[in-house]
């Protein structure tokens, strides 16, 4: 069985590494760390469109080059090895691709070939505090042709530099639909959030916002489908931006023991450091496979359920142990901010505990065998 990529990914791959390894540079990671607002390079983010990277699963009609997930996956490594201040996955994998899905062709010209020039942020706020990402609590009352929304949603990610934000909420009568919603619209406010890895989240507050019909993505018979098609998709992407963080932080460890002397040599070569860090490759090599493999699945329209929890599962677990290694092994230049070791560091934490823990998917792992349907 062939496990390796084709050209064809392998060219997107490198392209995607070679653009945010010259863009996003430890210099450049600094200096907009330093500044006010949002972690957020708009440059970076027009270059990434330019490229065709951003729209890679955008299809063809509407700008893009018409490919798929596991293509996006392969992307979001290399904005995870970078830790690259763009909200490609809130934009390419948490909206639109449930737009270019369920859509209607009005939704779909209006968000799909704006993303592919790089003119839109958008994201999916799919977190309420105490509830199920899968039962959300917002609600949506009937308004004459429309609805009024109205709930709390918090750690939406880019939910402060986004232009559009997908919305679940659910009616009077229990009817589960997904919404497209501007968050500049009367009633609906944005409040920034500051993050451990500084990545940009929001808390979004909904108090009867007024949204028309066309706002509903596909239809209520559809809710429930659409959200899983989004919570899937995300929990994959998480899982490829775990993979980017831990080889990179796996290559920074590299480099520093194998330039840093103790007692006249290398620490690498002391059987200690080498059995650390010969486990975090392990454990790095685990995470590519399992992420691929859930990537993979959703790519061929497979059932991929218990693979994606899987998946989670390892990078939220080997991931921390990676990072941990690489701190511990990297002694007190592992915990200077000046140093980039930190955010790899941070941002593996976060994306370990995003969506659910590896707790939360164990147990759905859990159900999944006992129900036989693992």
């Amino acid at each position: 069985m062939n496990f390796s990529c084709s050209d064809e990914q392998l060219a997107i791959a490198e392209l995607a590494k070679q653009i945010m390894s010259d863009k996003a540079t430890q210099e450049r990671m600094t200096e907009l760390e330093k500044s006010e607002g949002p972690r957020f390079d708009p440059d970076l983010w027009r270059e990434v469109a330019k490229s065709g990277v951003l729209g890679i699963a955008v299809p063809e009609e509407f700008g893009g080059a018409g490919m798929g997930f596991f293509e996006l996956s392969l992307i979001a490594e290399q904005v995870g090895r970078t830790t690259a201040p763009i909200p490609l996955i809130e934009t390419a994998v948490m909206a639109a691709l449930a737009i270019e899905k369920y859509g209607s062709e009005a939704q779909k010209q209006a968000t799909l070939p704006p993303l592919t020039k790089g003119e839109i942020i958008m994201t999916a706020a799919l977190v309420e505090e105490g509830a199920d990402p899968e039962v959300p609590e917002t609600r949506a009352i009937a308004d004459g042709d429309g609805f009024k929304l109205s709930g709390c949603k918090i750690c939406v990610p880019a939910g402060d530099l986004a232009n559009l934000v997908l919305v679940p909420a659910r009616t009077a009568d229990d009817r589960l639909g997904i919404f497209l919603v501007d968050p500049t619209s009367s009633g609906c406010t944005v409040i920034a959030l500051e993050t451990t890895s500084d990545q940009p989240e929001a808390q979004i507050e909904f108090d009867g916002v007024e949204v028309g019909a066309d706002a509903l993505l596909g239809s209520f018979e559809q809710g429930a489908e659409i959200l899983l098609f989004i919570t899937e998709r995300t929990n994959a992407a998480l899982c490829s931006l775990a993979l980017g963080v831990c080889e990179e932080a796996l290559r920074l460890t590299a480099d520093y023991t194998k330039g840093r002397e103790q007692f006249g040599q290398a620490i690498a070569t002391f059987q200690a450091v080498g059995q650390r860090a010969a486990d975090a490759f392990i454990d790095t090599e685990a995470i590519r496979l399992t992420s691929w493999q859930a990537a993979w699945r959703l790519a061929q329209g497979l059932p991929a359920a218990s693979q994606i929890a899987t998946a989670k599962v390892w990078a939220a677990e080997a991931g921390h142990r990676v990072v941990h290694t690489a701190t511990h092994l990297h002694g007190g230049m592992g915990v200077d901010k000046d140093y980039p070791l930190f955010r790899y560091f941070t941002y593996a934490r976060q994306l370990g505990l995003t969506l659910g823990g590896p707790t939360s998917h164990l147990i759905k792992l859990g159900k999944m065998l006992a129900a036989g349907t693992a």
